[in-house]
């Protein structure tokens, strides 16, 4: 049976910091993003903490690493931490041939300048391909700035084209210490995680031992803050964290989420890839009548999606994956868009991609989270969300408008055949795909990637 009543019942009792609502603020561009980042930047005056996937060694990055450094050489006491994940720094990018990675940049910067940035590398699994530090959040002062954006060209509309997120700034003393005291309670006190900007970084194997112990203790970390009831004028936010597939709050809170759904539910995810569980969830709404719009990007919109007058590579099949992923849901809840209560958006804006993540759900609640809500988030990157509360429907023009953004370059999805199917692939993608479902490799492909 459904009972979103107790399931919202669990997501109330959740911990939470009380937020005036005119402190939480929606950013709908990249370029806007770029600019607040840089403008929060040069406002700081106690501590700037960044955590992302990496900070690309492009235009974008190094103009962020540039900032960060004016604003140490201002103000010396400036407390300025960076924290990327520890594979992903020391590679290049995936198809593009022999390159250094972003670990040199940090390195030739600490090496050109007298302050002091520290930058750390943070394993959360032994190998990249096991598990990544997919945590979000740049803190300046008592604010926090959220985003599933990473630090590069293209997330910051650097030059002509941009990738498509979700961007909100909480003015919020509590939540801000909160994400500080994390990152300092748990990554700065484990040998596992190593300074990047320093030469001679030890090798994963090296810090074998250190990285299973880091690993364990991530599993059972937690956001620390003091709890509040949110009064007139105020909006609550919970922030989350979660690594794993077993007891892991951030995953628990999202299908409570889900499940506590009692008239509509707005989702985003980029790839169509979802845990079994959420897609059950999803498919159990449709049956008790609720309205669910899934806005995903097309294929065209994917960061690997490689197009027909290029030379094709394996990673280019990412893309035709996700979508017979998306074809197939489409098919086997044909009826539920027949009448309306299904609305499956694909997002495509030129050459543009996408890579939007979260939730809103009866025009109460919604999900910040760089959660891409498939099973490589649910069981292997560390991750995390922030959980906001707005019963008085105060963020709901801000919100409203949020969507609207979102759905602005996006088609309905009417019938399943609107999708295109194998057959109607390029010759070379066809093969591939023919050679995966073979040795049933999509099966692992869909877990880890």
């Amino acid at each position: 049976m459904h009972f979103p009543a107790h399931y919202r019942q669990l997501l109330e009792q959740l911990p939470k910091i009380a937020v005036a609502a005119d402190r939480v603020d929606v950013l709908y561009s990249a370029k806007d993003f770029k600019q607040r980042i840089l403008s929060l930047i040069e406002q700081a005056t106690v501590r700037i903490y960044l955590v992302a996937l990496y900070l690309q060694d492009d235009a974008a990055g190094r103009e962020i690493l540039a900032a960060l450094y004016a604003a140490k050489a201002r103000n010396p006491a400036l407390d300025v931490k960076v924290f990327v994940d520890f594979h992903r720094a020391q590679r290049g990018l995936i198809g593009k041939g022999a390159q250094g990675g972003n670990h040199l940049l940090y390195q030739a910067q600490a090496a050109e300048h007298k302050e002091h940035i520290e930058i750390y590398g943070v394993p959360v699994k032994g190998r990249e391909l096991l598990g990544v530090l997919h945590l979000k959040g740049f803190i300046f002062d008592d604010s926090v700035l959220y985003s599933g954006a990473s630090l590069n060209d293209v997330y910051l509309h650097q030059q002509d084209r941009y990738r498509f997120d979700r961007y909100h700034q909480i003015q919020s003393a509590e939540l801000a210490g909160a994400m500080v005291r994390y990152v300092n309670d748990y990554f700065l006190t484990s040998e596992a995680v190593q300074r990047l900007d320093r030469p001679a970084v030890p090798t994963a194997k090296q810090l074998k031992g250190a990285i299973r112990r880091f690993k364990g203790m991530l599993a059972s970390s937690h956001y620390h803050f003091n709890s509040g009831l949110a009064g007139e004028g105020e909006v609550a936010v919970t922030p989350l964290v979660g690594l794993g597939k077993r007891r892991n709050e951030l995953n628990w809170m999202i299908r409570n989420l889900v499940r506590s759904c009692e008239r509509e539910i707005f989702i985003c995810t980029p790839y169509f890839n979802l845990p079994k569980e959420l897609a059950r969830d999803i498919e159990r709404l449709l049956r008790y009548g609720k309205r669910v719009t899934i806005v995903v990007g097309d294929k065209t919109a994917n960061d690997f999606y490689i197009p027909p007058e290029e030379k094709f590579s394996t990673i280019g099949g990412l893309p035709y994956l996700y979508e017979a992923n998306l074809r197939k849901f489409a098919q086997r809840n044909q009826r539920f868009i027949d009448n309306g209560l299904l609305n499956m958006q694909l997002w495509c804006h030129e050459r543009h991609s996408y890579h939007l993540k979260g939730m809103f759900v009866d025009g109460e609640w919604a999900l910040l989270t760089g959660n891409n809500l498939n099973p490589r988030a649910w069981a292997l990157d560390l991750e995390n969300g922030i959980l906001v509360q707005d019963s008085q429907r105060l963020l709901g023009e801000r919100f409203g408008r949020e969507k609207e953004n979102i759905l602005q370059h996006t088609r309905r999805v009417a019938h399943f055949d609107d999708v295109e199917q194998i057959s109607d692939y390029p010759e070379q993608v066809r093969r591939l795909l023919a050679r995966i479902h073979r040795v049933k490799a999509h099966l692992l492909l869909k877990r880890i990637i």
